[in-house]
């Protein structure tokens, strides 16, 4: 389903699950797919750093979904498609998830006074590959407006290798790394914070923190209570249902698993298989192969049968 910037004609396919602001009514247990796919018009001056941003969309996850686009220069009047649609990860609907290489967060956030429980995803970034961030689960234990950092002394060897030293305090400020928000979790070292260089988002730039843009963790800062749990997974592979059909969303594996192309076809084909114990389904597997070498990170429809 693709749509026009401004046109929401189609949007009643997928309910009230639709936002553009990355807030969606969580579905039943039995339905996997969140979001819709749209476009953005390219203007003249833009990068697709920029529309990417504007959407609250991570940079590798807009570089993949539109591979024959000019990253610096995309053509202006051109369509630039938005990749808003998910399958949720395969993880407790509860709390903070984190897919790692997805280089995105979901939060489940529960309804107030009776109210319909939402899904809110934002694009993260996290550890570059000789700083990984953590798998498993853990939880929230601080919420620091305008923190300081006290960078570790690895980073700071680093820096100081790099000709750039840092004080044993950075102070809090435009130029602090952390930005204005940070929640730190019981993993000794690691928080979800914002940033002063916001064009790094969704990308593996941090020394194994989550970043966030400045303006998604404003907000997000204020839903998410102290000891919220958080568990981070490593799924390129996603598998999910909605509306009786099957889709697929793969992920680029973090680069330092070396997985092969043969691998990743393998691995996906045993995640569908695990998706469709149960359930009598044709798996169109031309459509799997195709998702699998595409890596978009959009999710394909690989079930047989009307659209």
């Amino acid at each position: 389903m693709l749509l026009s910037k401004h046109g929401l004609a189609g949007l009643a396919l997928l309910g009230s699950s639709v936002s553009m602001a990355g807030t969606m009514v969580l579905p039943p247990a039995d339905v996997d797919l969140v979001g819709g796919i749209s476009t953005a018009t390219a203007m003249p001056g833009d990068t697709l750093l920029d529309i990417a941003r504007q959407h609250g969309i991570g940079q590798d996850e807009i570089v993949l979904a539109n591979p024959q686009v000019d990253r610096w220069l995309p053509t202006p009047g051109s369509d630039v498609v938005l990749p808003t649609r998910y399958i949720l990860p395969d993880a407790k609907r509860e709390g903070i998830v984190i897919n790692l290489p997805e280089m995105r967060l979901y939060y489940y956030a529960p309804g107030e006074s009776g109210g319909q429980a939402s899904v809110i995803t934002h694009p993260v970034s996290v550890g570059r590959m000789d700083w990984d961030t953590p798998l498993g689960t853990t939880r929230i234990i601080q919420k620091k407006e305008n923190p300081t950092w006290t960078p570790p002394a690895s980073i700071k060897a680093e820096h100081a290798a790099e000709g750039d030293p840092l004080p044993d305090v950075v102070p809090a400020g435009p130029d602090n790394p952390l930005g204005l928000f940070a929640m730190r979790l019981a993993i000794p070292g690691y928080l979800i914070h914002s940033t002063n260089k916001p064009y790094g988002v969704g990308m593996r730039v941090t020394h194994g923190c989550m970043r966030m843009y400045p303006e998604d963790i404003e907000e997000f800062f204020q839903q998410v209570p102290l000891n919220t749990p958080v568990t981070l997974v490593n799924q390129p592979i996603k598998a999910g249902w909605f509306g009786g059909s099957l889709y697929l969303e793969i992920h680029p594996p973090m680069d330092e698993e070396q997985v092969s192309a043969e691998a990743l076809l393998q691995q996906a084909v045993e995640v569908v298989k695990e998706k469709t114990d149960g359930h009598e389904v044709v798996v169109r597997w031309s459509m799997l192969r195709k998702a699998v070498q595409e890596q978009s990170g959009i999710p394909v429809r690989i079930s047989a049968g009307d659209v």
